[in-house]
């Protein structure tokens, strides 16, 4: 017996999660699961590559499946799912089209920075799940295109990263257009109050399950730093692709402009690399994360734009080229490897001016991230230590010339130097 069958999915998903390969469901799959399909409010806590995304779609396509919609006419959307970002929106879309081959069901996904015609085209002949990045979908509602008063249940995916990128207020008003009577399941990555608020006014009676805190890392990984100064960090990349065992290596840079430029150089050396990052189309965007998870390009150098948004388990090393500012952007960065029970890597490439970084991201992590010093890079300069609270203030060291430079400066007479007052115009 299939250990999902414990968990009351239906026997065509179950055929479905063997041949896609899904073995043993995750802690966050086991918890949330039997619950959605009994029909109660969901509020997930768990990070990024915890199969987040299989804990919602299974039971959603399950009890779709099972309960045939009443329309007679064109199919009304009976789910609604809201991500924050494109490549979040095409990920989740794509698991519900693997989840649900052999379902009767439609779904679709609809974001900006591509036309909108072929999402309208696909809308008016009916979906029954549809998946949406905020923007796009009160666009396409303004315009009439997409109504929701029939949404049965309604995902907010990675609740937090939306309300990061100011989508509150777009939340709020597709809520007010939904039903009263609805299934909400939210997840998060993490639980600050404004989460706590939003759970608060859309779920009811909700069943709270937690899995892992953004401070925590997805089992499997081997993470290390590297300290290198910022002039040798390309060089050492290059050593670091050249290892045999870097099968497909995910390359995260802090700019857009950095991340082309690393790209260029990469290609250079003859390196298969491309970039994603927010001045890219949605369709470059598409085809480059296509093309790495098919394994025609080895390489693909990123913003944090992607720190959600890549569930590729072929992802062998996460390679931060530059430290993150947040720390917990390490966290959802080297959580895109090791995914799905599988091991990884993740290195970090730490300089001089980084190292406040380095400190921050152990202090979330409540550890010290392992150094690897085995490298002909290696700059050997100590790592800051933080400040103890509890530590007495430093005395400040006098510099004896610099006060004897303001003592010669002084418009006043000196205990035993001549009298500098007829210069005081002057000075």
């Amino acid at each position: 017996m299939s250990p999902f069958a414990q968990l009351n999915l239906s026997s065509t998903i179950q055929s479905t999660l063997v041949k896609f390969g899904y073995q043993t469901p995750t802690p966050i799959q086991v918890q949330a699961i039997p619950p959605v399909l009994q029909g109660r409010d969901l509020l997930g806590i768990a990070q990024t590559g915890t199969g987040k995304t299989a804990a919602f779609a299974l039971p959603v396509l399950d009890i779709l499946a099972r309960k045939p919609s009443n329309a007679t006419a064109t199919r009304p959307i009976r789910c609604l799912v809201l991500t924050p970002t494109r490549e979040l929106a095409a990920q989740v879309a794509e698991s519900f089209r693997d989840l649900g081959k052999n379902l009767r069901l439609i779904h679709t996904v609809i974001f900006g920075g591509v036309g909108q015609g072929p999402q309208v085209k696909t809308l008016k002949r009916g979906v029954d799940i549809l998946v949406a990045t905020p923007g796009r979908l009160l666009d396409l509602i303004h315009q009439g295109h997409i109504r929701l008063g029939s949404v049965e249940i309604f995902v907010l995916d990675e609740a937090d990263r939306m309300l990061d990128m100011g989508f509150i207020h777009d939340i709020r008003k597709v809520a007010a257009m939904l039903p009263k009577q609805r299934q909400t399941l939210l997840f998060s990555a993490t639980m600050p109050a404004e989460i706590a608020g939003l759970a608060a006014t859309l779920l009811r009676d909700p069943l709270q399950v937690e899995v892992a805190r953004s401070s925590t890392l997805v089992e499997g990984v081997n993470q290390k730093v590297l300290l290198v100064e910022k002039v040798n960090k390309p060089h050492l990349l290059k050593l670091c692709l050249d290892h045999e065992d870097m099968e497909r290596a995910l390359v995260f840079t802090r700019t857009k402009h950095g991340a082309d430029r690393l790209a260029k150089g990469l290609s250079k050396q003859s390196f298969q690399v491309a970039t994603i990052h927010g001045n890219k189309s949605q369709s470059a965007r598409t085809e480059a994360l296509r093309q790495f998870k098919a394994g025609q390009i080895r390489v693909l150098v990123a913003t944090d734009i992607a720190a959600r948004g890549i569930d590729i388990r072929e992802i062998s090393h996460v390679i931060n080229f530059d430290m993150p500012i947040e720390p917990e952007s390490y966290i959802h960065r080297v959580g895109r490897t090791a995914r799905a029970g599988r091991k990884g890597t993740a290195i970090s490439f730490c300089d001089t001016s980084e190292r406040k970084y380095l400190t921050a991201i152990e202090r979330i992590l409540r550890s010290k991230v392992p150094l690897d010093i085995d490298h002909p890079f290696h700059q050997a300069a100590p790592i800051p230590m933080a400040v103890d609270p509890n530590a007495s203030p430093r005395k400040k060291t006098v510099n004896p010339n610099a006060t004897a430079k303001r003592r010669r400066r002084s418009p006043n007479r000196s205990a035993s130097g001549p009298s500098r007052s007829h210069n005081t115009a002057t000075m």
